[in-house]
């Protein structure tokens, strides 16, 4: 089997762990992996570099990071980019299309708003603050209503008359739909009422003084919820494209800067598959040098400390080459 020249890009977040492999002459997705990362991000992600290296001989001339575990991620894998959340899902969604002008993101965790001027993210906002509107709540309210997340959005599509629950709190929204249930409405009307709810509660919070225009393009997880589509284009009076990767788009966007570093004509860092047979572990500890007493993370590999951070003096942190590699927009 011939080896394939391929880009790696590697999307590490709380909820789940996502990479991507980019061919390296026509830049389309060759493989993916979606894992959850169930607390485990440095587990996670060795499963998911193991699982990406039995579908094909690959040949990794360029890797980029991105998410709320970037910089972790970076370390272990030998990351030439690393970039944050806004970028990466910038830089992706230009890819599939030029003209996008607003790209709407819900993951697991958290859930913001980028808006494109000329290609280019000219305004951005995130809510990182509570679970409402973020795939995880969804997660829980379908578990809690005993269907498969698969099937939310597609029940939701039935209903005929969605009741009105509110949305600003999960622990509201959950009680008022426990009470809508007692008062006997159906559960595809329920459903559907929860993506009103989560669509309003996006738009009075995130997307607040923001100027919304065509051409809007829905990432994330939740963009497979057929509901929250059709939830946001009723309240944008605007079509929502959601693209084929909609899952994986930060991790595109990734193996795209890492495409841009290589085409400088810089090798790649990547440290190999096999980061698979080390054993990493993460330990903290507290400095005492100074009166800030600093609460430190020691990342080990095979016994050897290979990076810390946390100091506030910065003399432990990321090494600095790294660190010049994540500018925050």
């Amino acid at each position: 089997m011939k080896c394939q020249p391929v880009y790696l890009g590697v999307d590490l977040g709380s909820v789940s762990t996502n990479l991507v492999l980019l061919n390296a002459e026509r830049l389309d997705v060759v493989e993916k992996v979606y894992l959850r990362t169930q607390g485990q991000p440095i587990r996670t992600l060795q499963k998911a570099v193991e699982e990406i290296a039995r579908r094909g001989i690959w040949r990794i001339v360029g890797v980029g990071t991105t998410g709320s575990a970037r910089q972790l991620a970076g370390v272990i894998l030998g990351a030439d980019v690393v970039k944050n959340e806004i970028t990466a899902h910038t830089i992706a969604a230009l890819y599939v299309n030029k003209d996008v002008q607003t790209v709407i993101e819900i993951g697991g965790q958290d859930s913001k708003i980028i808006i494109i001027r000329d290609g280019v993210a000219s305004d951005f906002a995130m809510n990182t603050v509570c679970a409402a509107g973020t795939g995880s709540f969804l997660d829980q309210q379908a578990s809690r209503l005993g269907i498969p997340i698969q099937d939310f959005g597609g029940t939701a599509l039935q209903s005929r008359n969605p009741v009105r629950i509110a949305g600003r709190c999960t622990v509201f929204a959950e009680s008022d739909m426990i009470h809508k249930q007692q008062l006997g409405h159906s559960l595809p009307d329920i459903l559907a009422g929860l993506c009103d709810a989560m669509v309003r509660n996006y738009l009075n919070n995130v997307g607040k003084g923001k100027e919304i225009r065509e051409i809007i393009m829905f990432q994330g997880g939740v963009a497979a919820n057929k509901g929250m589509r059709k939830a946001f284009e009723a309240a944008l009076n605007a079509e929502v494209t959601v693209p084929e990767h909609y899952d994986v788009m930060g991790a595109i966007g990734a193996a795209l800067l890492a495409s841009e570093w290589a085409d400088s004509g810089r090798p790649t860092r990547f440290h190999g598959f096999e980061i698979t047979n080390s054993v990493y572990q993460n330990h903290s500890r507290e400095c005492q040098d100074c009166p800030n007493c600093c609460e430190l993370v020691d990342i080990v590999k095979d016994g050897q400390i290979i990076t810390s951070w946390g100091a506030r003096c910065g003399k432990t942190d990321l090494n600095r080459e790294l660190e010049l590699l994540d500018v925050i927009v």
